[in-house]
């Protein structure tokens, strides 16, 4: 099958087998950066929340939950209000409105344009005279587009949706720190909405105005950064990290190193930011991503934000749109407590490291990953189209079904009894379980290679007789008898 119809082959099933609809409200033609989760895609998501907050219990974070609209102040302190723009270029005449970045990377595709300021930008708009895609007018010059989304709360008081999980997890630092008794790190993590106002939202779930995300922080003290214990416990681990000098040298694929190798090589700056580089890595290996599409690559000095001493974006390729960023991993130093400080009037200096007379505010360290990324760049990495049978090789815990169950024909009672008897067992047990009568048996099979479910049970005449029935594996499509009593035990062994 050529790349393009694969492509267009999956994006068919997000919508045909419930895992993303939109842009929504579809029936009312839709609005751009907004999407809806089918039954699939919510299980989809649900399943990889519960594995991430398993795991992050085991590494010792908790979990907050934060307010999704703040007053004005804490925009301002964070510094949204004044730097959470994007670069655009608007036509005087019909208005239309475009990215300034993505326009230019598309109309120069070999010149790099990340990273580039608004000045530069706008040299290149003056150099080459680009016009309006509608209406053929030339643009003018680039301006400053806020990406905040605006509200009133109560008797007009002006507040903002918050554009990110992360600055409200922040404004907790007081109560964390008493909390747990003012010992470090302090390890945190929360999941909810974020809202930004996009000019031209695209790529599906990619780029919303509504989006999901799911943020760990790390508030620590300078001496603790480069004395980290729990580094030790993961610094053989080897990650594919490209440096950004690396990038300047046209290398796209990094080899692996160890985070002790780049800590000592200078490629990763300090210990524990080395740790939440690996913590990022780790989640999404869980995840069952090829190992071969994930890489981490660095920013460069002028791509980093002007408040991080570090950063680096855990990215995926994808066949749709190249290399996709899920996640974020950025050592944001003092910056954020030492703003809200000031506009708070809140002293957040305390005792840290061995002497206790010191006080300092602490750094934080953050991981931020984009849910919505997680969920598109999974399944286009996991599907696969096999001598023209679909199926999503998603790990089992994450399939929306682990099992479904059929009876070979409904019309005989005695099977269709007995199916729902094994369907009603794995229920009781907690085992996500799909009953489904309708079609021929292949079909059914199929349906479910399209959902990823692993196992497919089918009760047939000899399960009247001997109380076995056919277990069919989705990855190689072998079959075997197993006893109704054995199950539960079969499964819980694959």
């Amino acid at each position: 099958m050529k790349i393009e119809d694969k492509i267009e082959t999956f994006n068919s099933l997000l919508r045909r087998r419930g895992f993303i609809w939109g842009p929504s409200p579809e029936i009312y033609g839709g609005l751009a950066g907004f999407y809806s989760y089918g039954p699939a895609g919510k299980a989809l998501k649900n399943n990889i929340l519960s594995m991430y907050r398993c795991e992050l219990r085991a590494y010792g974070f908790y979990e907050v939950e934060c307010p999704e609209i703040l007053p004005k102040i804490v925009w301002e302190a964070s510094g949204h209000l004044e730097r959470f723009t994007d670069p655009v270029f608007r036509c005087k005449k019909c208005e239309t409105m475009v990215r300034a970045d993505k326009f230019l990377q598309e109309q120069l595709p070999n010149e790099s344009i990340d990273g580039l300021s608004f000045d530069e930008m706008d040299k290149l708009l003056q150099l080459h005279r680009f016009k309006c895609p509608k209406c053929d007018i030339p643009f003018e010059k680039i301006e400053e587009y806020n990406l905040m989304l605006k509200t009133s709360v109560g008797n007009g008081v002006t507040a903002y949706l918050r554009p990110e999980t992360a600055t409200t997890t922040y404004l907790l630092f007081n109560r964390l720190n008493q909390d747990v008794r003012r010992q470090y790190p302090i390890k945190v993590f929360q999941y909810g909405k974020a809202f930004r106002n996009e000019i031209s939202p695209r790529q599906l779930v990619l780029r919303m105005r509504a989006f999901d995300q799911f943020e760990i922080q790390l508030f620590i003290g300078k001496e603790q950064e480069l004395n980290f214990d729990e580094f030790d416990e993961v610094s053989h681990n080897k990650l594919p990290l490209l440096d950004w000098k690396s990038q300047e040298n046209q290398i796209i694929v990094p080899n692996k190193i160890s985070l002790k190798e780049a800590v000592n090589n200078g490629i990763l700056k300090k210990p524990a930011f080395a740790y939440c580089v690996f913590l990022g890595y780790h989640l999404t290996s869980k995840l069952g991503f090829p190992e071969e599409t994930i890489r981490l690559r660095q920013h460069s000095p002028h791509e980093m934000a002007h408040y991080a001493d570090d950063a680096w974006d855990l990215e995926i390729n994808t066949k749709q749109f190249g290399w996709v960023e899920i996640c974020g991993i950025h050592d944001r130093t003092d910056y954020d407590l030492k703003r809200h400080g000031e506009f708070s009037n809140q002293n957040f200096k305390i005792p840290m490291g061995t002497d206790s007379d010191s006080k300092e505010i602490p750094q934080i360290l953050e991981i931020a990953f984009g849910l919505d990324r997680i969920i598109y760049t999974l399944l286009e990495t996991t599907f696969n189209v096999v001598d023209e049978r679909i199926v999503l090789n998603l790990p089992p815990q994450l399939a929306p079904n682990l099992v479904a169950v059929f009876p070979l024909v409904k019309n005989k009672e005695n099977i269709l009894k007995l199916a729902k008897k094994v369907h009603k067992l794995l229920l009781e047990h907690r085992i996500t379980s799909f009953f489904d009568s309708t079609g021929s048996i292949g079909k059914r099979y199929r349906r479910q290679d399209e959902l990823g479910t692993p196992y497919c049970i089918t009760i047939d005449y000899d399960s009247l007789d001997d109380n076995t029935v056919t277990i069919r594996y989705r990855d190689t499509m072998e079959q075997k008898r197993v006893l109704i009593s054995e199950i539960l035990s079969y499964i819980d062994k694959k």
